[in-house]
């Protein structure tokens, strides 16, 4: 097929998976068409974000049974009772109020990634939480979140020509009280933000939200602006919102009393149940500030840490619960993540100061459950502070990855580097993970704009001469059109009329001779 065809082939019905006579899995391109299948419908997988904000005591979260003698010398006045902790294995196990917990790890639904942190760790609540937030190096100040640039470069140009036909719902959904920057864009807020939970119900009830008359030009003034936006947009929303909520309903039951968890995650079950498209969701629990009394003396199982990470165990499970229950469990991925962890000896206070690492929680059905890395060594510290395993960053490449299929290119634009990723995700043979070879040989291809209209520009490097094959792909994994020609190598730009393509998500894959590259583009009209 010429240049010619290839412009005007996407008019064409799908063609036979066959190219000089070999078939797709001759080549050995059939379990990869499944994944494109699999990984481009771009509403069909949903990430939950649990903000556990205050800093997470992760030694007596998930407890060292393999140093209990240090754990207790160090931690006399908080240590937990051995015989009340909840095995996870002979070295590891929950804190004792973590049952429901303890019960998705047992089903394999529970990973448990040990050490989380990034190197050189700031102690200030506010500046980490940024760098959480930003995925930014300690030393660097970054105005946006790893999720908001992830979804910009998804949904490029929000908030215009939004709400479409391909994209009518919300990118990103977040219950607390301010804006997060997880979910800040480029040139907005990528996300709607409720306050909280009441908030929500005054949205779907029709209630309008309460904002600002005013906006002063002053920093404070911009600041005020900045929440007036992210206001309209729940407004924009709402009837959406409404109707995917009104079309569903929550099939487990969950313990809301002093459990604001609870409440949003029961919240955001239902949307995903409703048919919300929705990409990501953030809830937030706080109170993990425990400088003093996080236990109680006569029982060192309560106490106020316990009753956070009850709160925890018990929310969670329930979402998983009714997620189940409404068969939509295999869609959604959960993490927690902290702005640092605590330090290793505990206070006169009964208490624990800020920290370094900590573990992170991941769940889901889809989700390659275990412990990941050793028990944190409480003597062969840093400074007091327990040593950093895995750069929190190297999860979010992994979800990014593995999850939601981008490719190396792709999630290093978003990171801003690369990551090495960690096996999270079931069954994660992914686009991606297919075309390691092909990055490494330094192929790239993009196509711009993207979303598409009505013409697209396919823009590709190309660092050896190769026979080189560019095909278009329906969700299905069908090829609608191909384009094969004998290239230098160079940088090549080829116009493709995507007129006649049905709006939805589509995948280009660019074929040489010493391996391959794709990416994915959305038609809306």
């Amino acid at each position: 097929m010429n240049r010619r065809d290839f412009i005007r082939g996407a008019t064409a019905v799908a063609l036979p998976l066959s190219l000089g006579g070999y078939t797709a899995r001759a080549m050995g391109l059939s379990p990869m068409l499944e994944s494109l299948a699999e990984l481009s419908a771009l509403s069909d997988r949903y990430l939950v974000l649990i903000q556990l904000a205050g800093g997470n005591d992760g030694i007596n979260t998930v407890v060292p049974l393999d140093q209990m003698s240090d754990y207790n010398r160090l931690r006399s006045n908080i240590a937990l009772p051995e015989n009340r902790l909840l095995k996870l294995n002979d070295k590891t196990a929950l804190h004792t109020s973590m049952a429901g917990m303890k019960a998705l790890y047992d089903a394999g639904n529970l990973a448990v990634l040990q050490g989380v942190a990034y190197p050189s760790s700031n102690f200030s609540h506010f500046r980490s939480t940024d760098i959480w937030m930003s995925a930014s190096d300690f030393n660097e100040t970054v105005n946006t979140g790893w999720a908001g640039r992830y979804l910009d470069s998804q949904f490029p140009g929000f908030p215009v020509g939004y709400p479409s036909a391909a994209m009518p719902d919300p990118l990103a959904i977040q219950i607390s009280s301010a804006p997060s920057l997880t979910l800040k864009g480029v040139n907005a807020p990528m996300g709607v933000n409720l306050q909280n939970p009441e908030a929500f119900y005054n949205l779907v009830r029709g209630t309008s939200v309460n904002g600002f008359t005013t906006t002063p030009d002053t920093a404070a003034g911009k600041q005020i602006a900045y929440i007036r936006q992210v206001q309209a947009q729940s407004e924009t929303y709402a009837g959406v919102i409404k109707k995917a909520y009104d079309g569903s309903k929550n099939l487990a039951t969950y313990i809301t009393a002093n459990n604001p968890l609870a409440d949003q995650l029961a919240i955001v079950a239902r949307l995903i149940a409703g048919g919300l498209k929705t990409r990501v969701y953030l809830v937030t629990l706080g109170g993990f500030d425990t400088h003093n009394q996080q236990v109680v003396a006569t029982d060192r199982t309560l106490g106020s840490h316990g009753t956070l990470l009850a709160r925890l165990s018990e929310a969670v499970t329930s979402f998983q619960q009714d997620l189940k229950l409404n068969k939509i469990d295999d869609k959604v991925v959960g993490m927690t993540f902290s702005e640092f962890g605590r330090r290793v000896q505990s206070n006169a206070s009964s208490g624990t100061d800020h920290g370094s690492a900590a573990p992170v929680f991941v769940f889901g059905k889809s989700v390659k459950g275990g412990v990941l890395g050793a028990n944190p060594s409480l003597t062969n510290l840093d400074n007091g502070n327990l040593r950093m395993q895995y750069d929190f960053r190297q999860i979010y490449a992994s979800i990014l990855k593995q999850w939601f299929g981008t490719n190396n290119s792709e999630y290093s634009a978003v990171l801003g580097k690369d990551f090495t990723t960690l096996p999270l995700i079931q069954g994660a043979t992914s686009v991606a993970d297919e075309q390691q070879p092909s990055a490494r040989s330094g192929i790239r291809i993009q196509n711009f704009p993207n979303p598409v209209s009505s013409t697209t520009t396919f823009e590709y490097t190309l660092p050896f001469a190769s026979t080189v094959r560019l095909k278009v792909l329906d969700a299905q994994g069908r090829t609608l059109t191909t384009l094969e020609e004998q290239q230098a190598a160079g940088t090549y730009s080829i116009n493709f009329d995507a007129g006649a393509l049905a709006n939805g998500a589509y995948t280009y894959r660019l074929e040489t001779e010493r391996g391959w590259t794709s990416g994915r583009m959305v038609v809306a009209r």
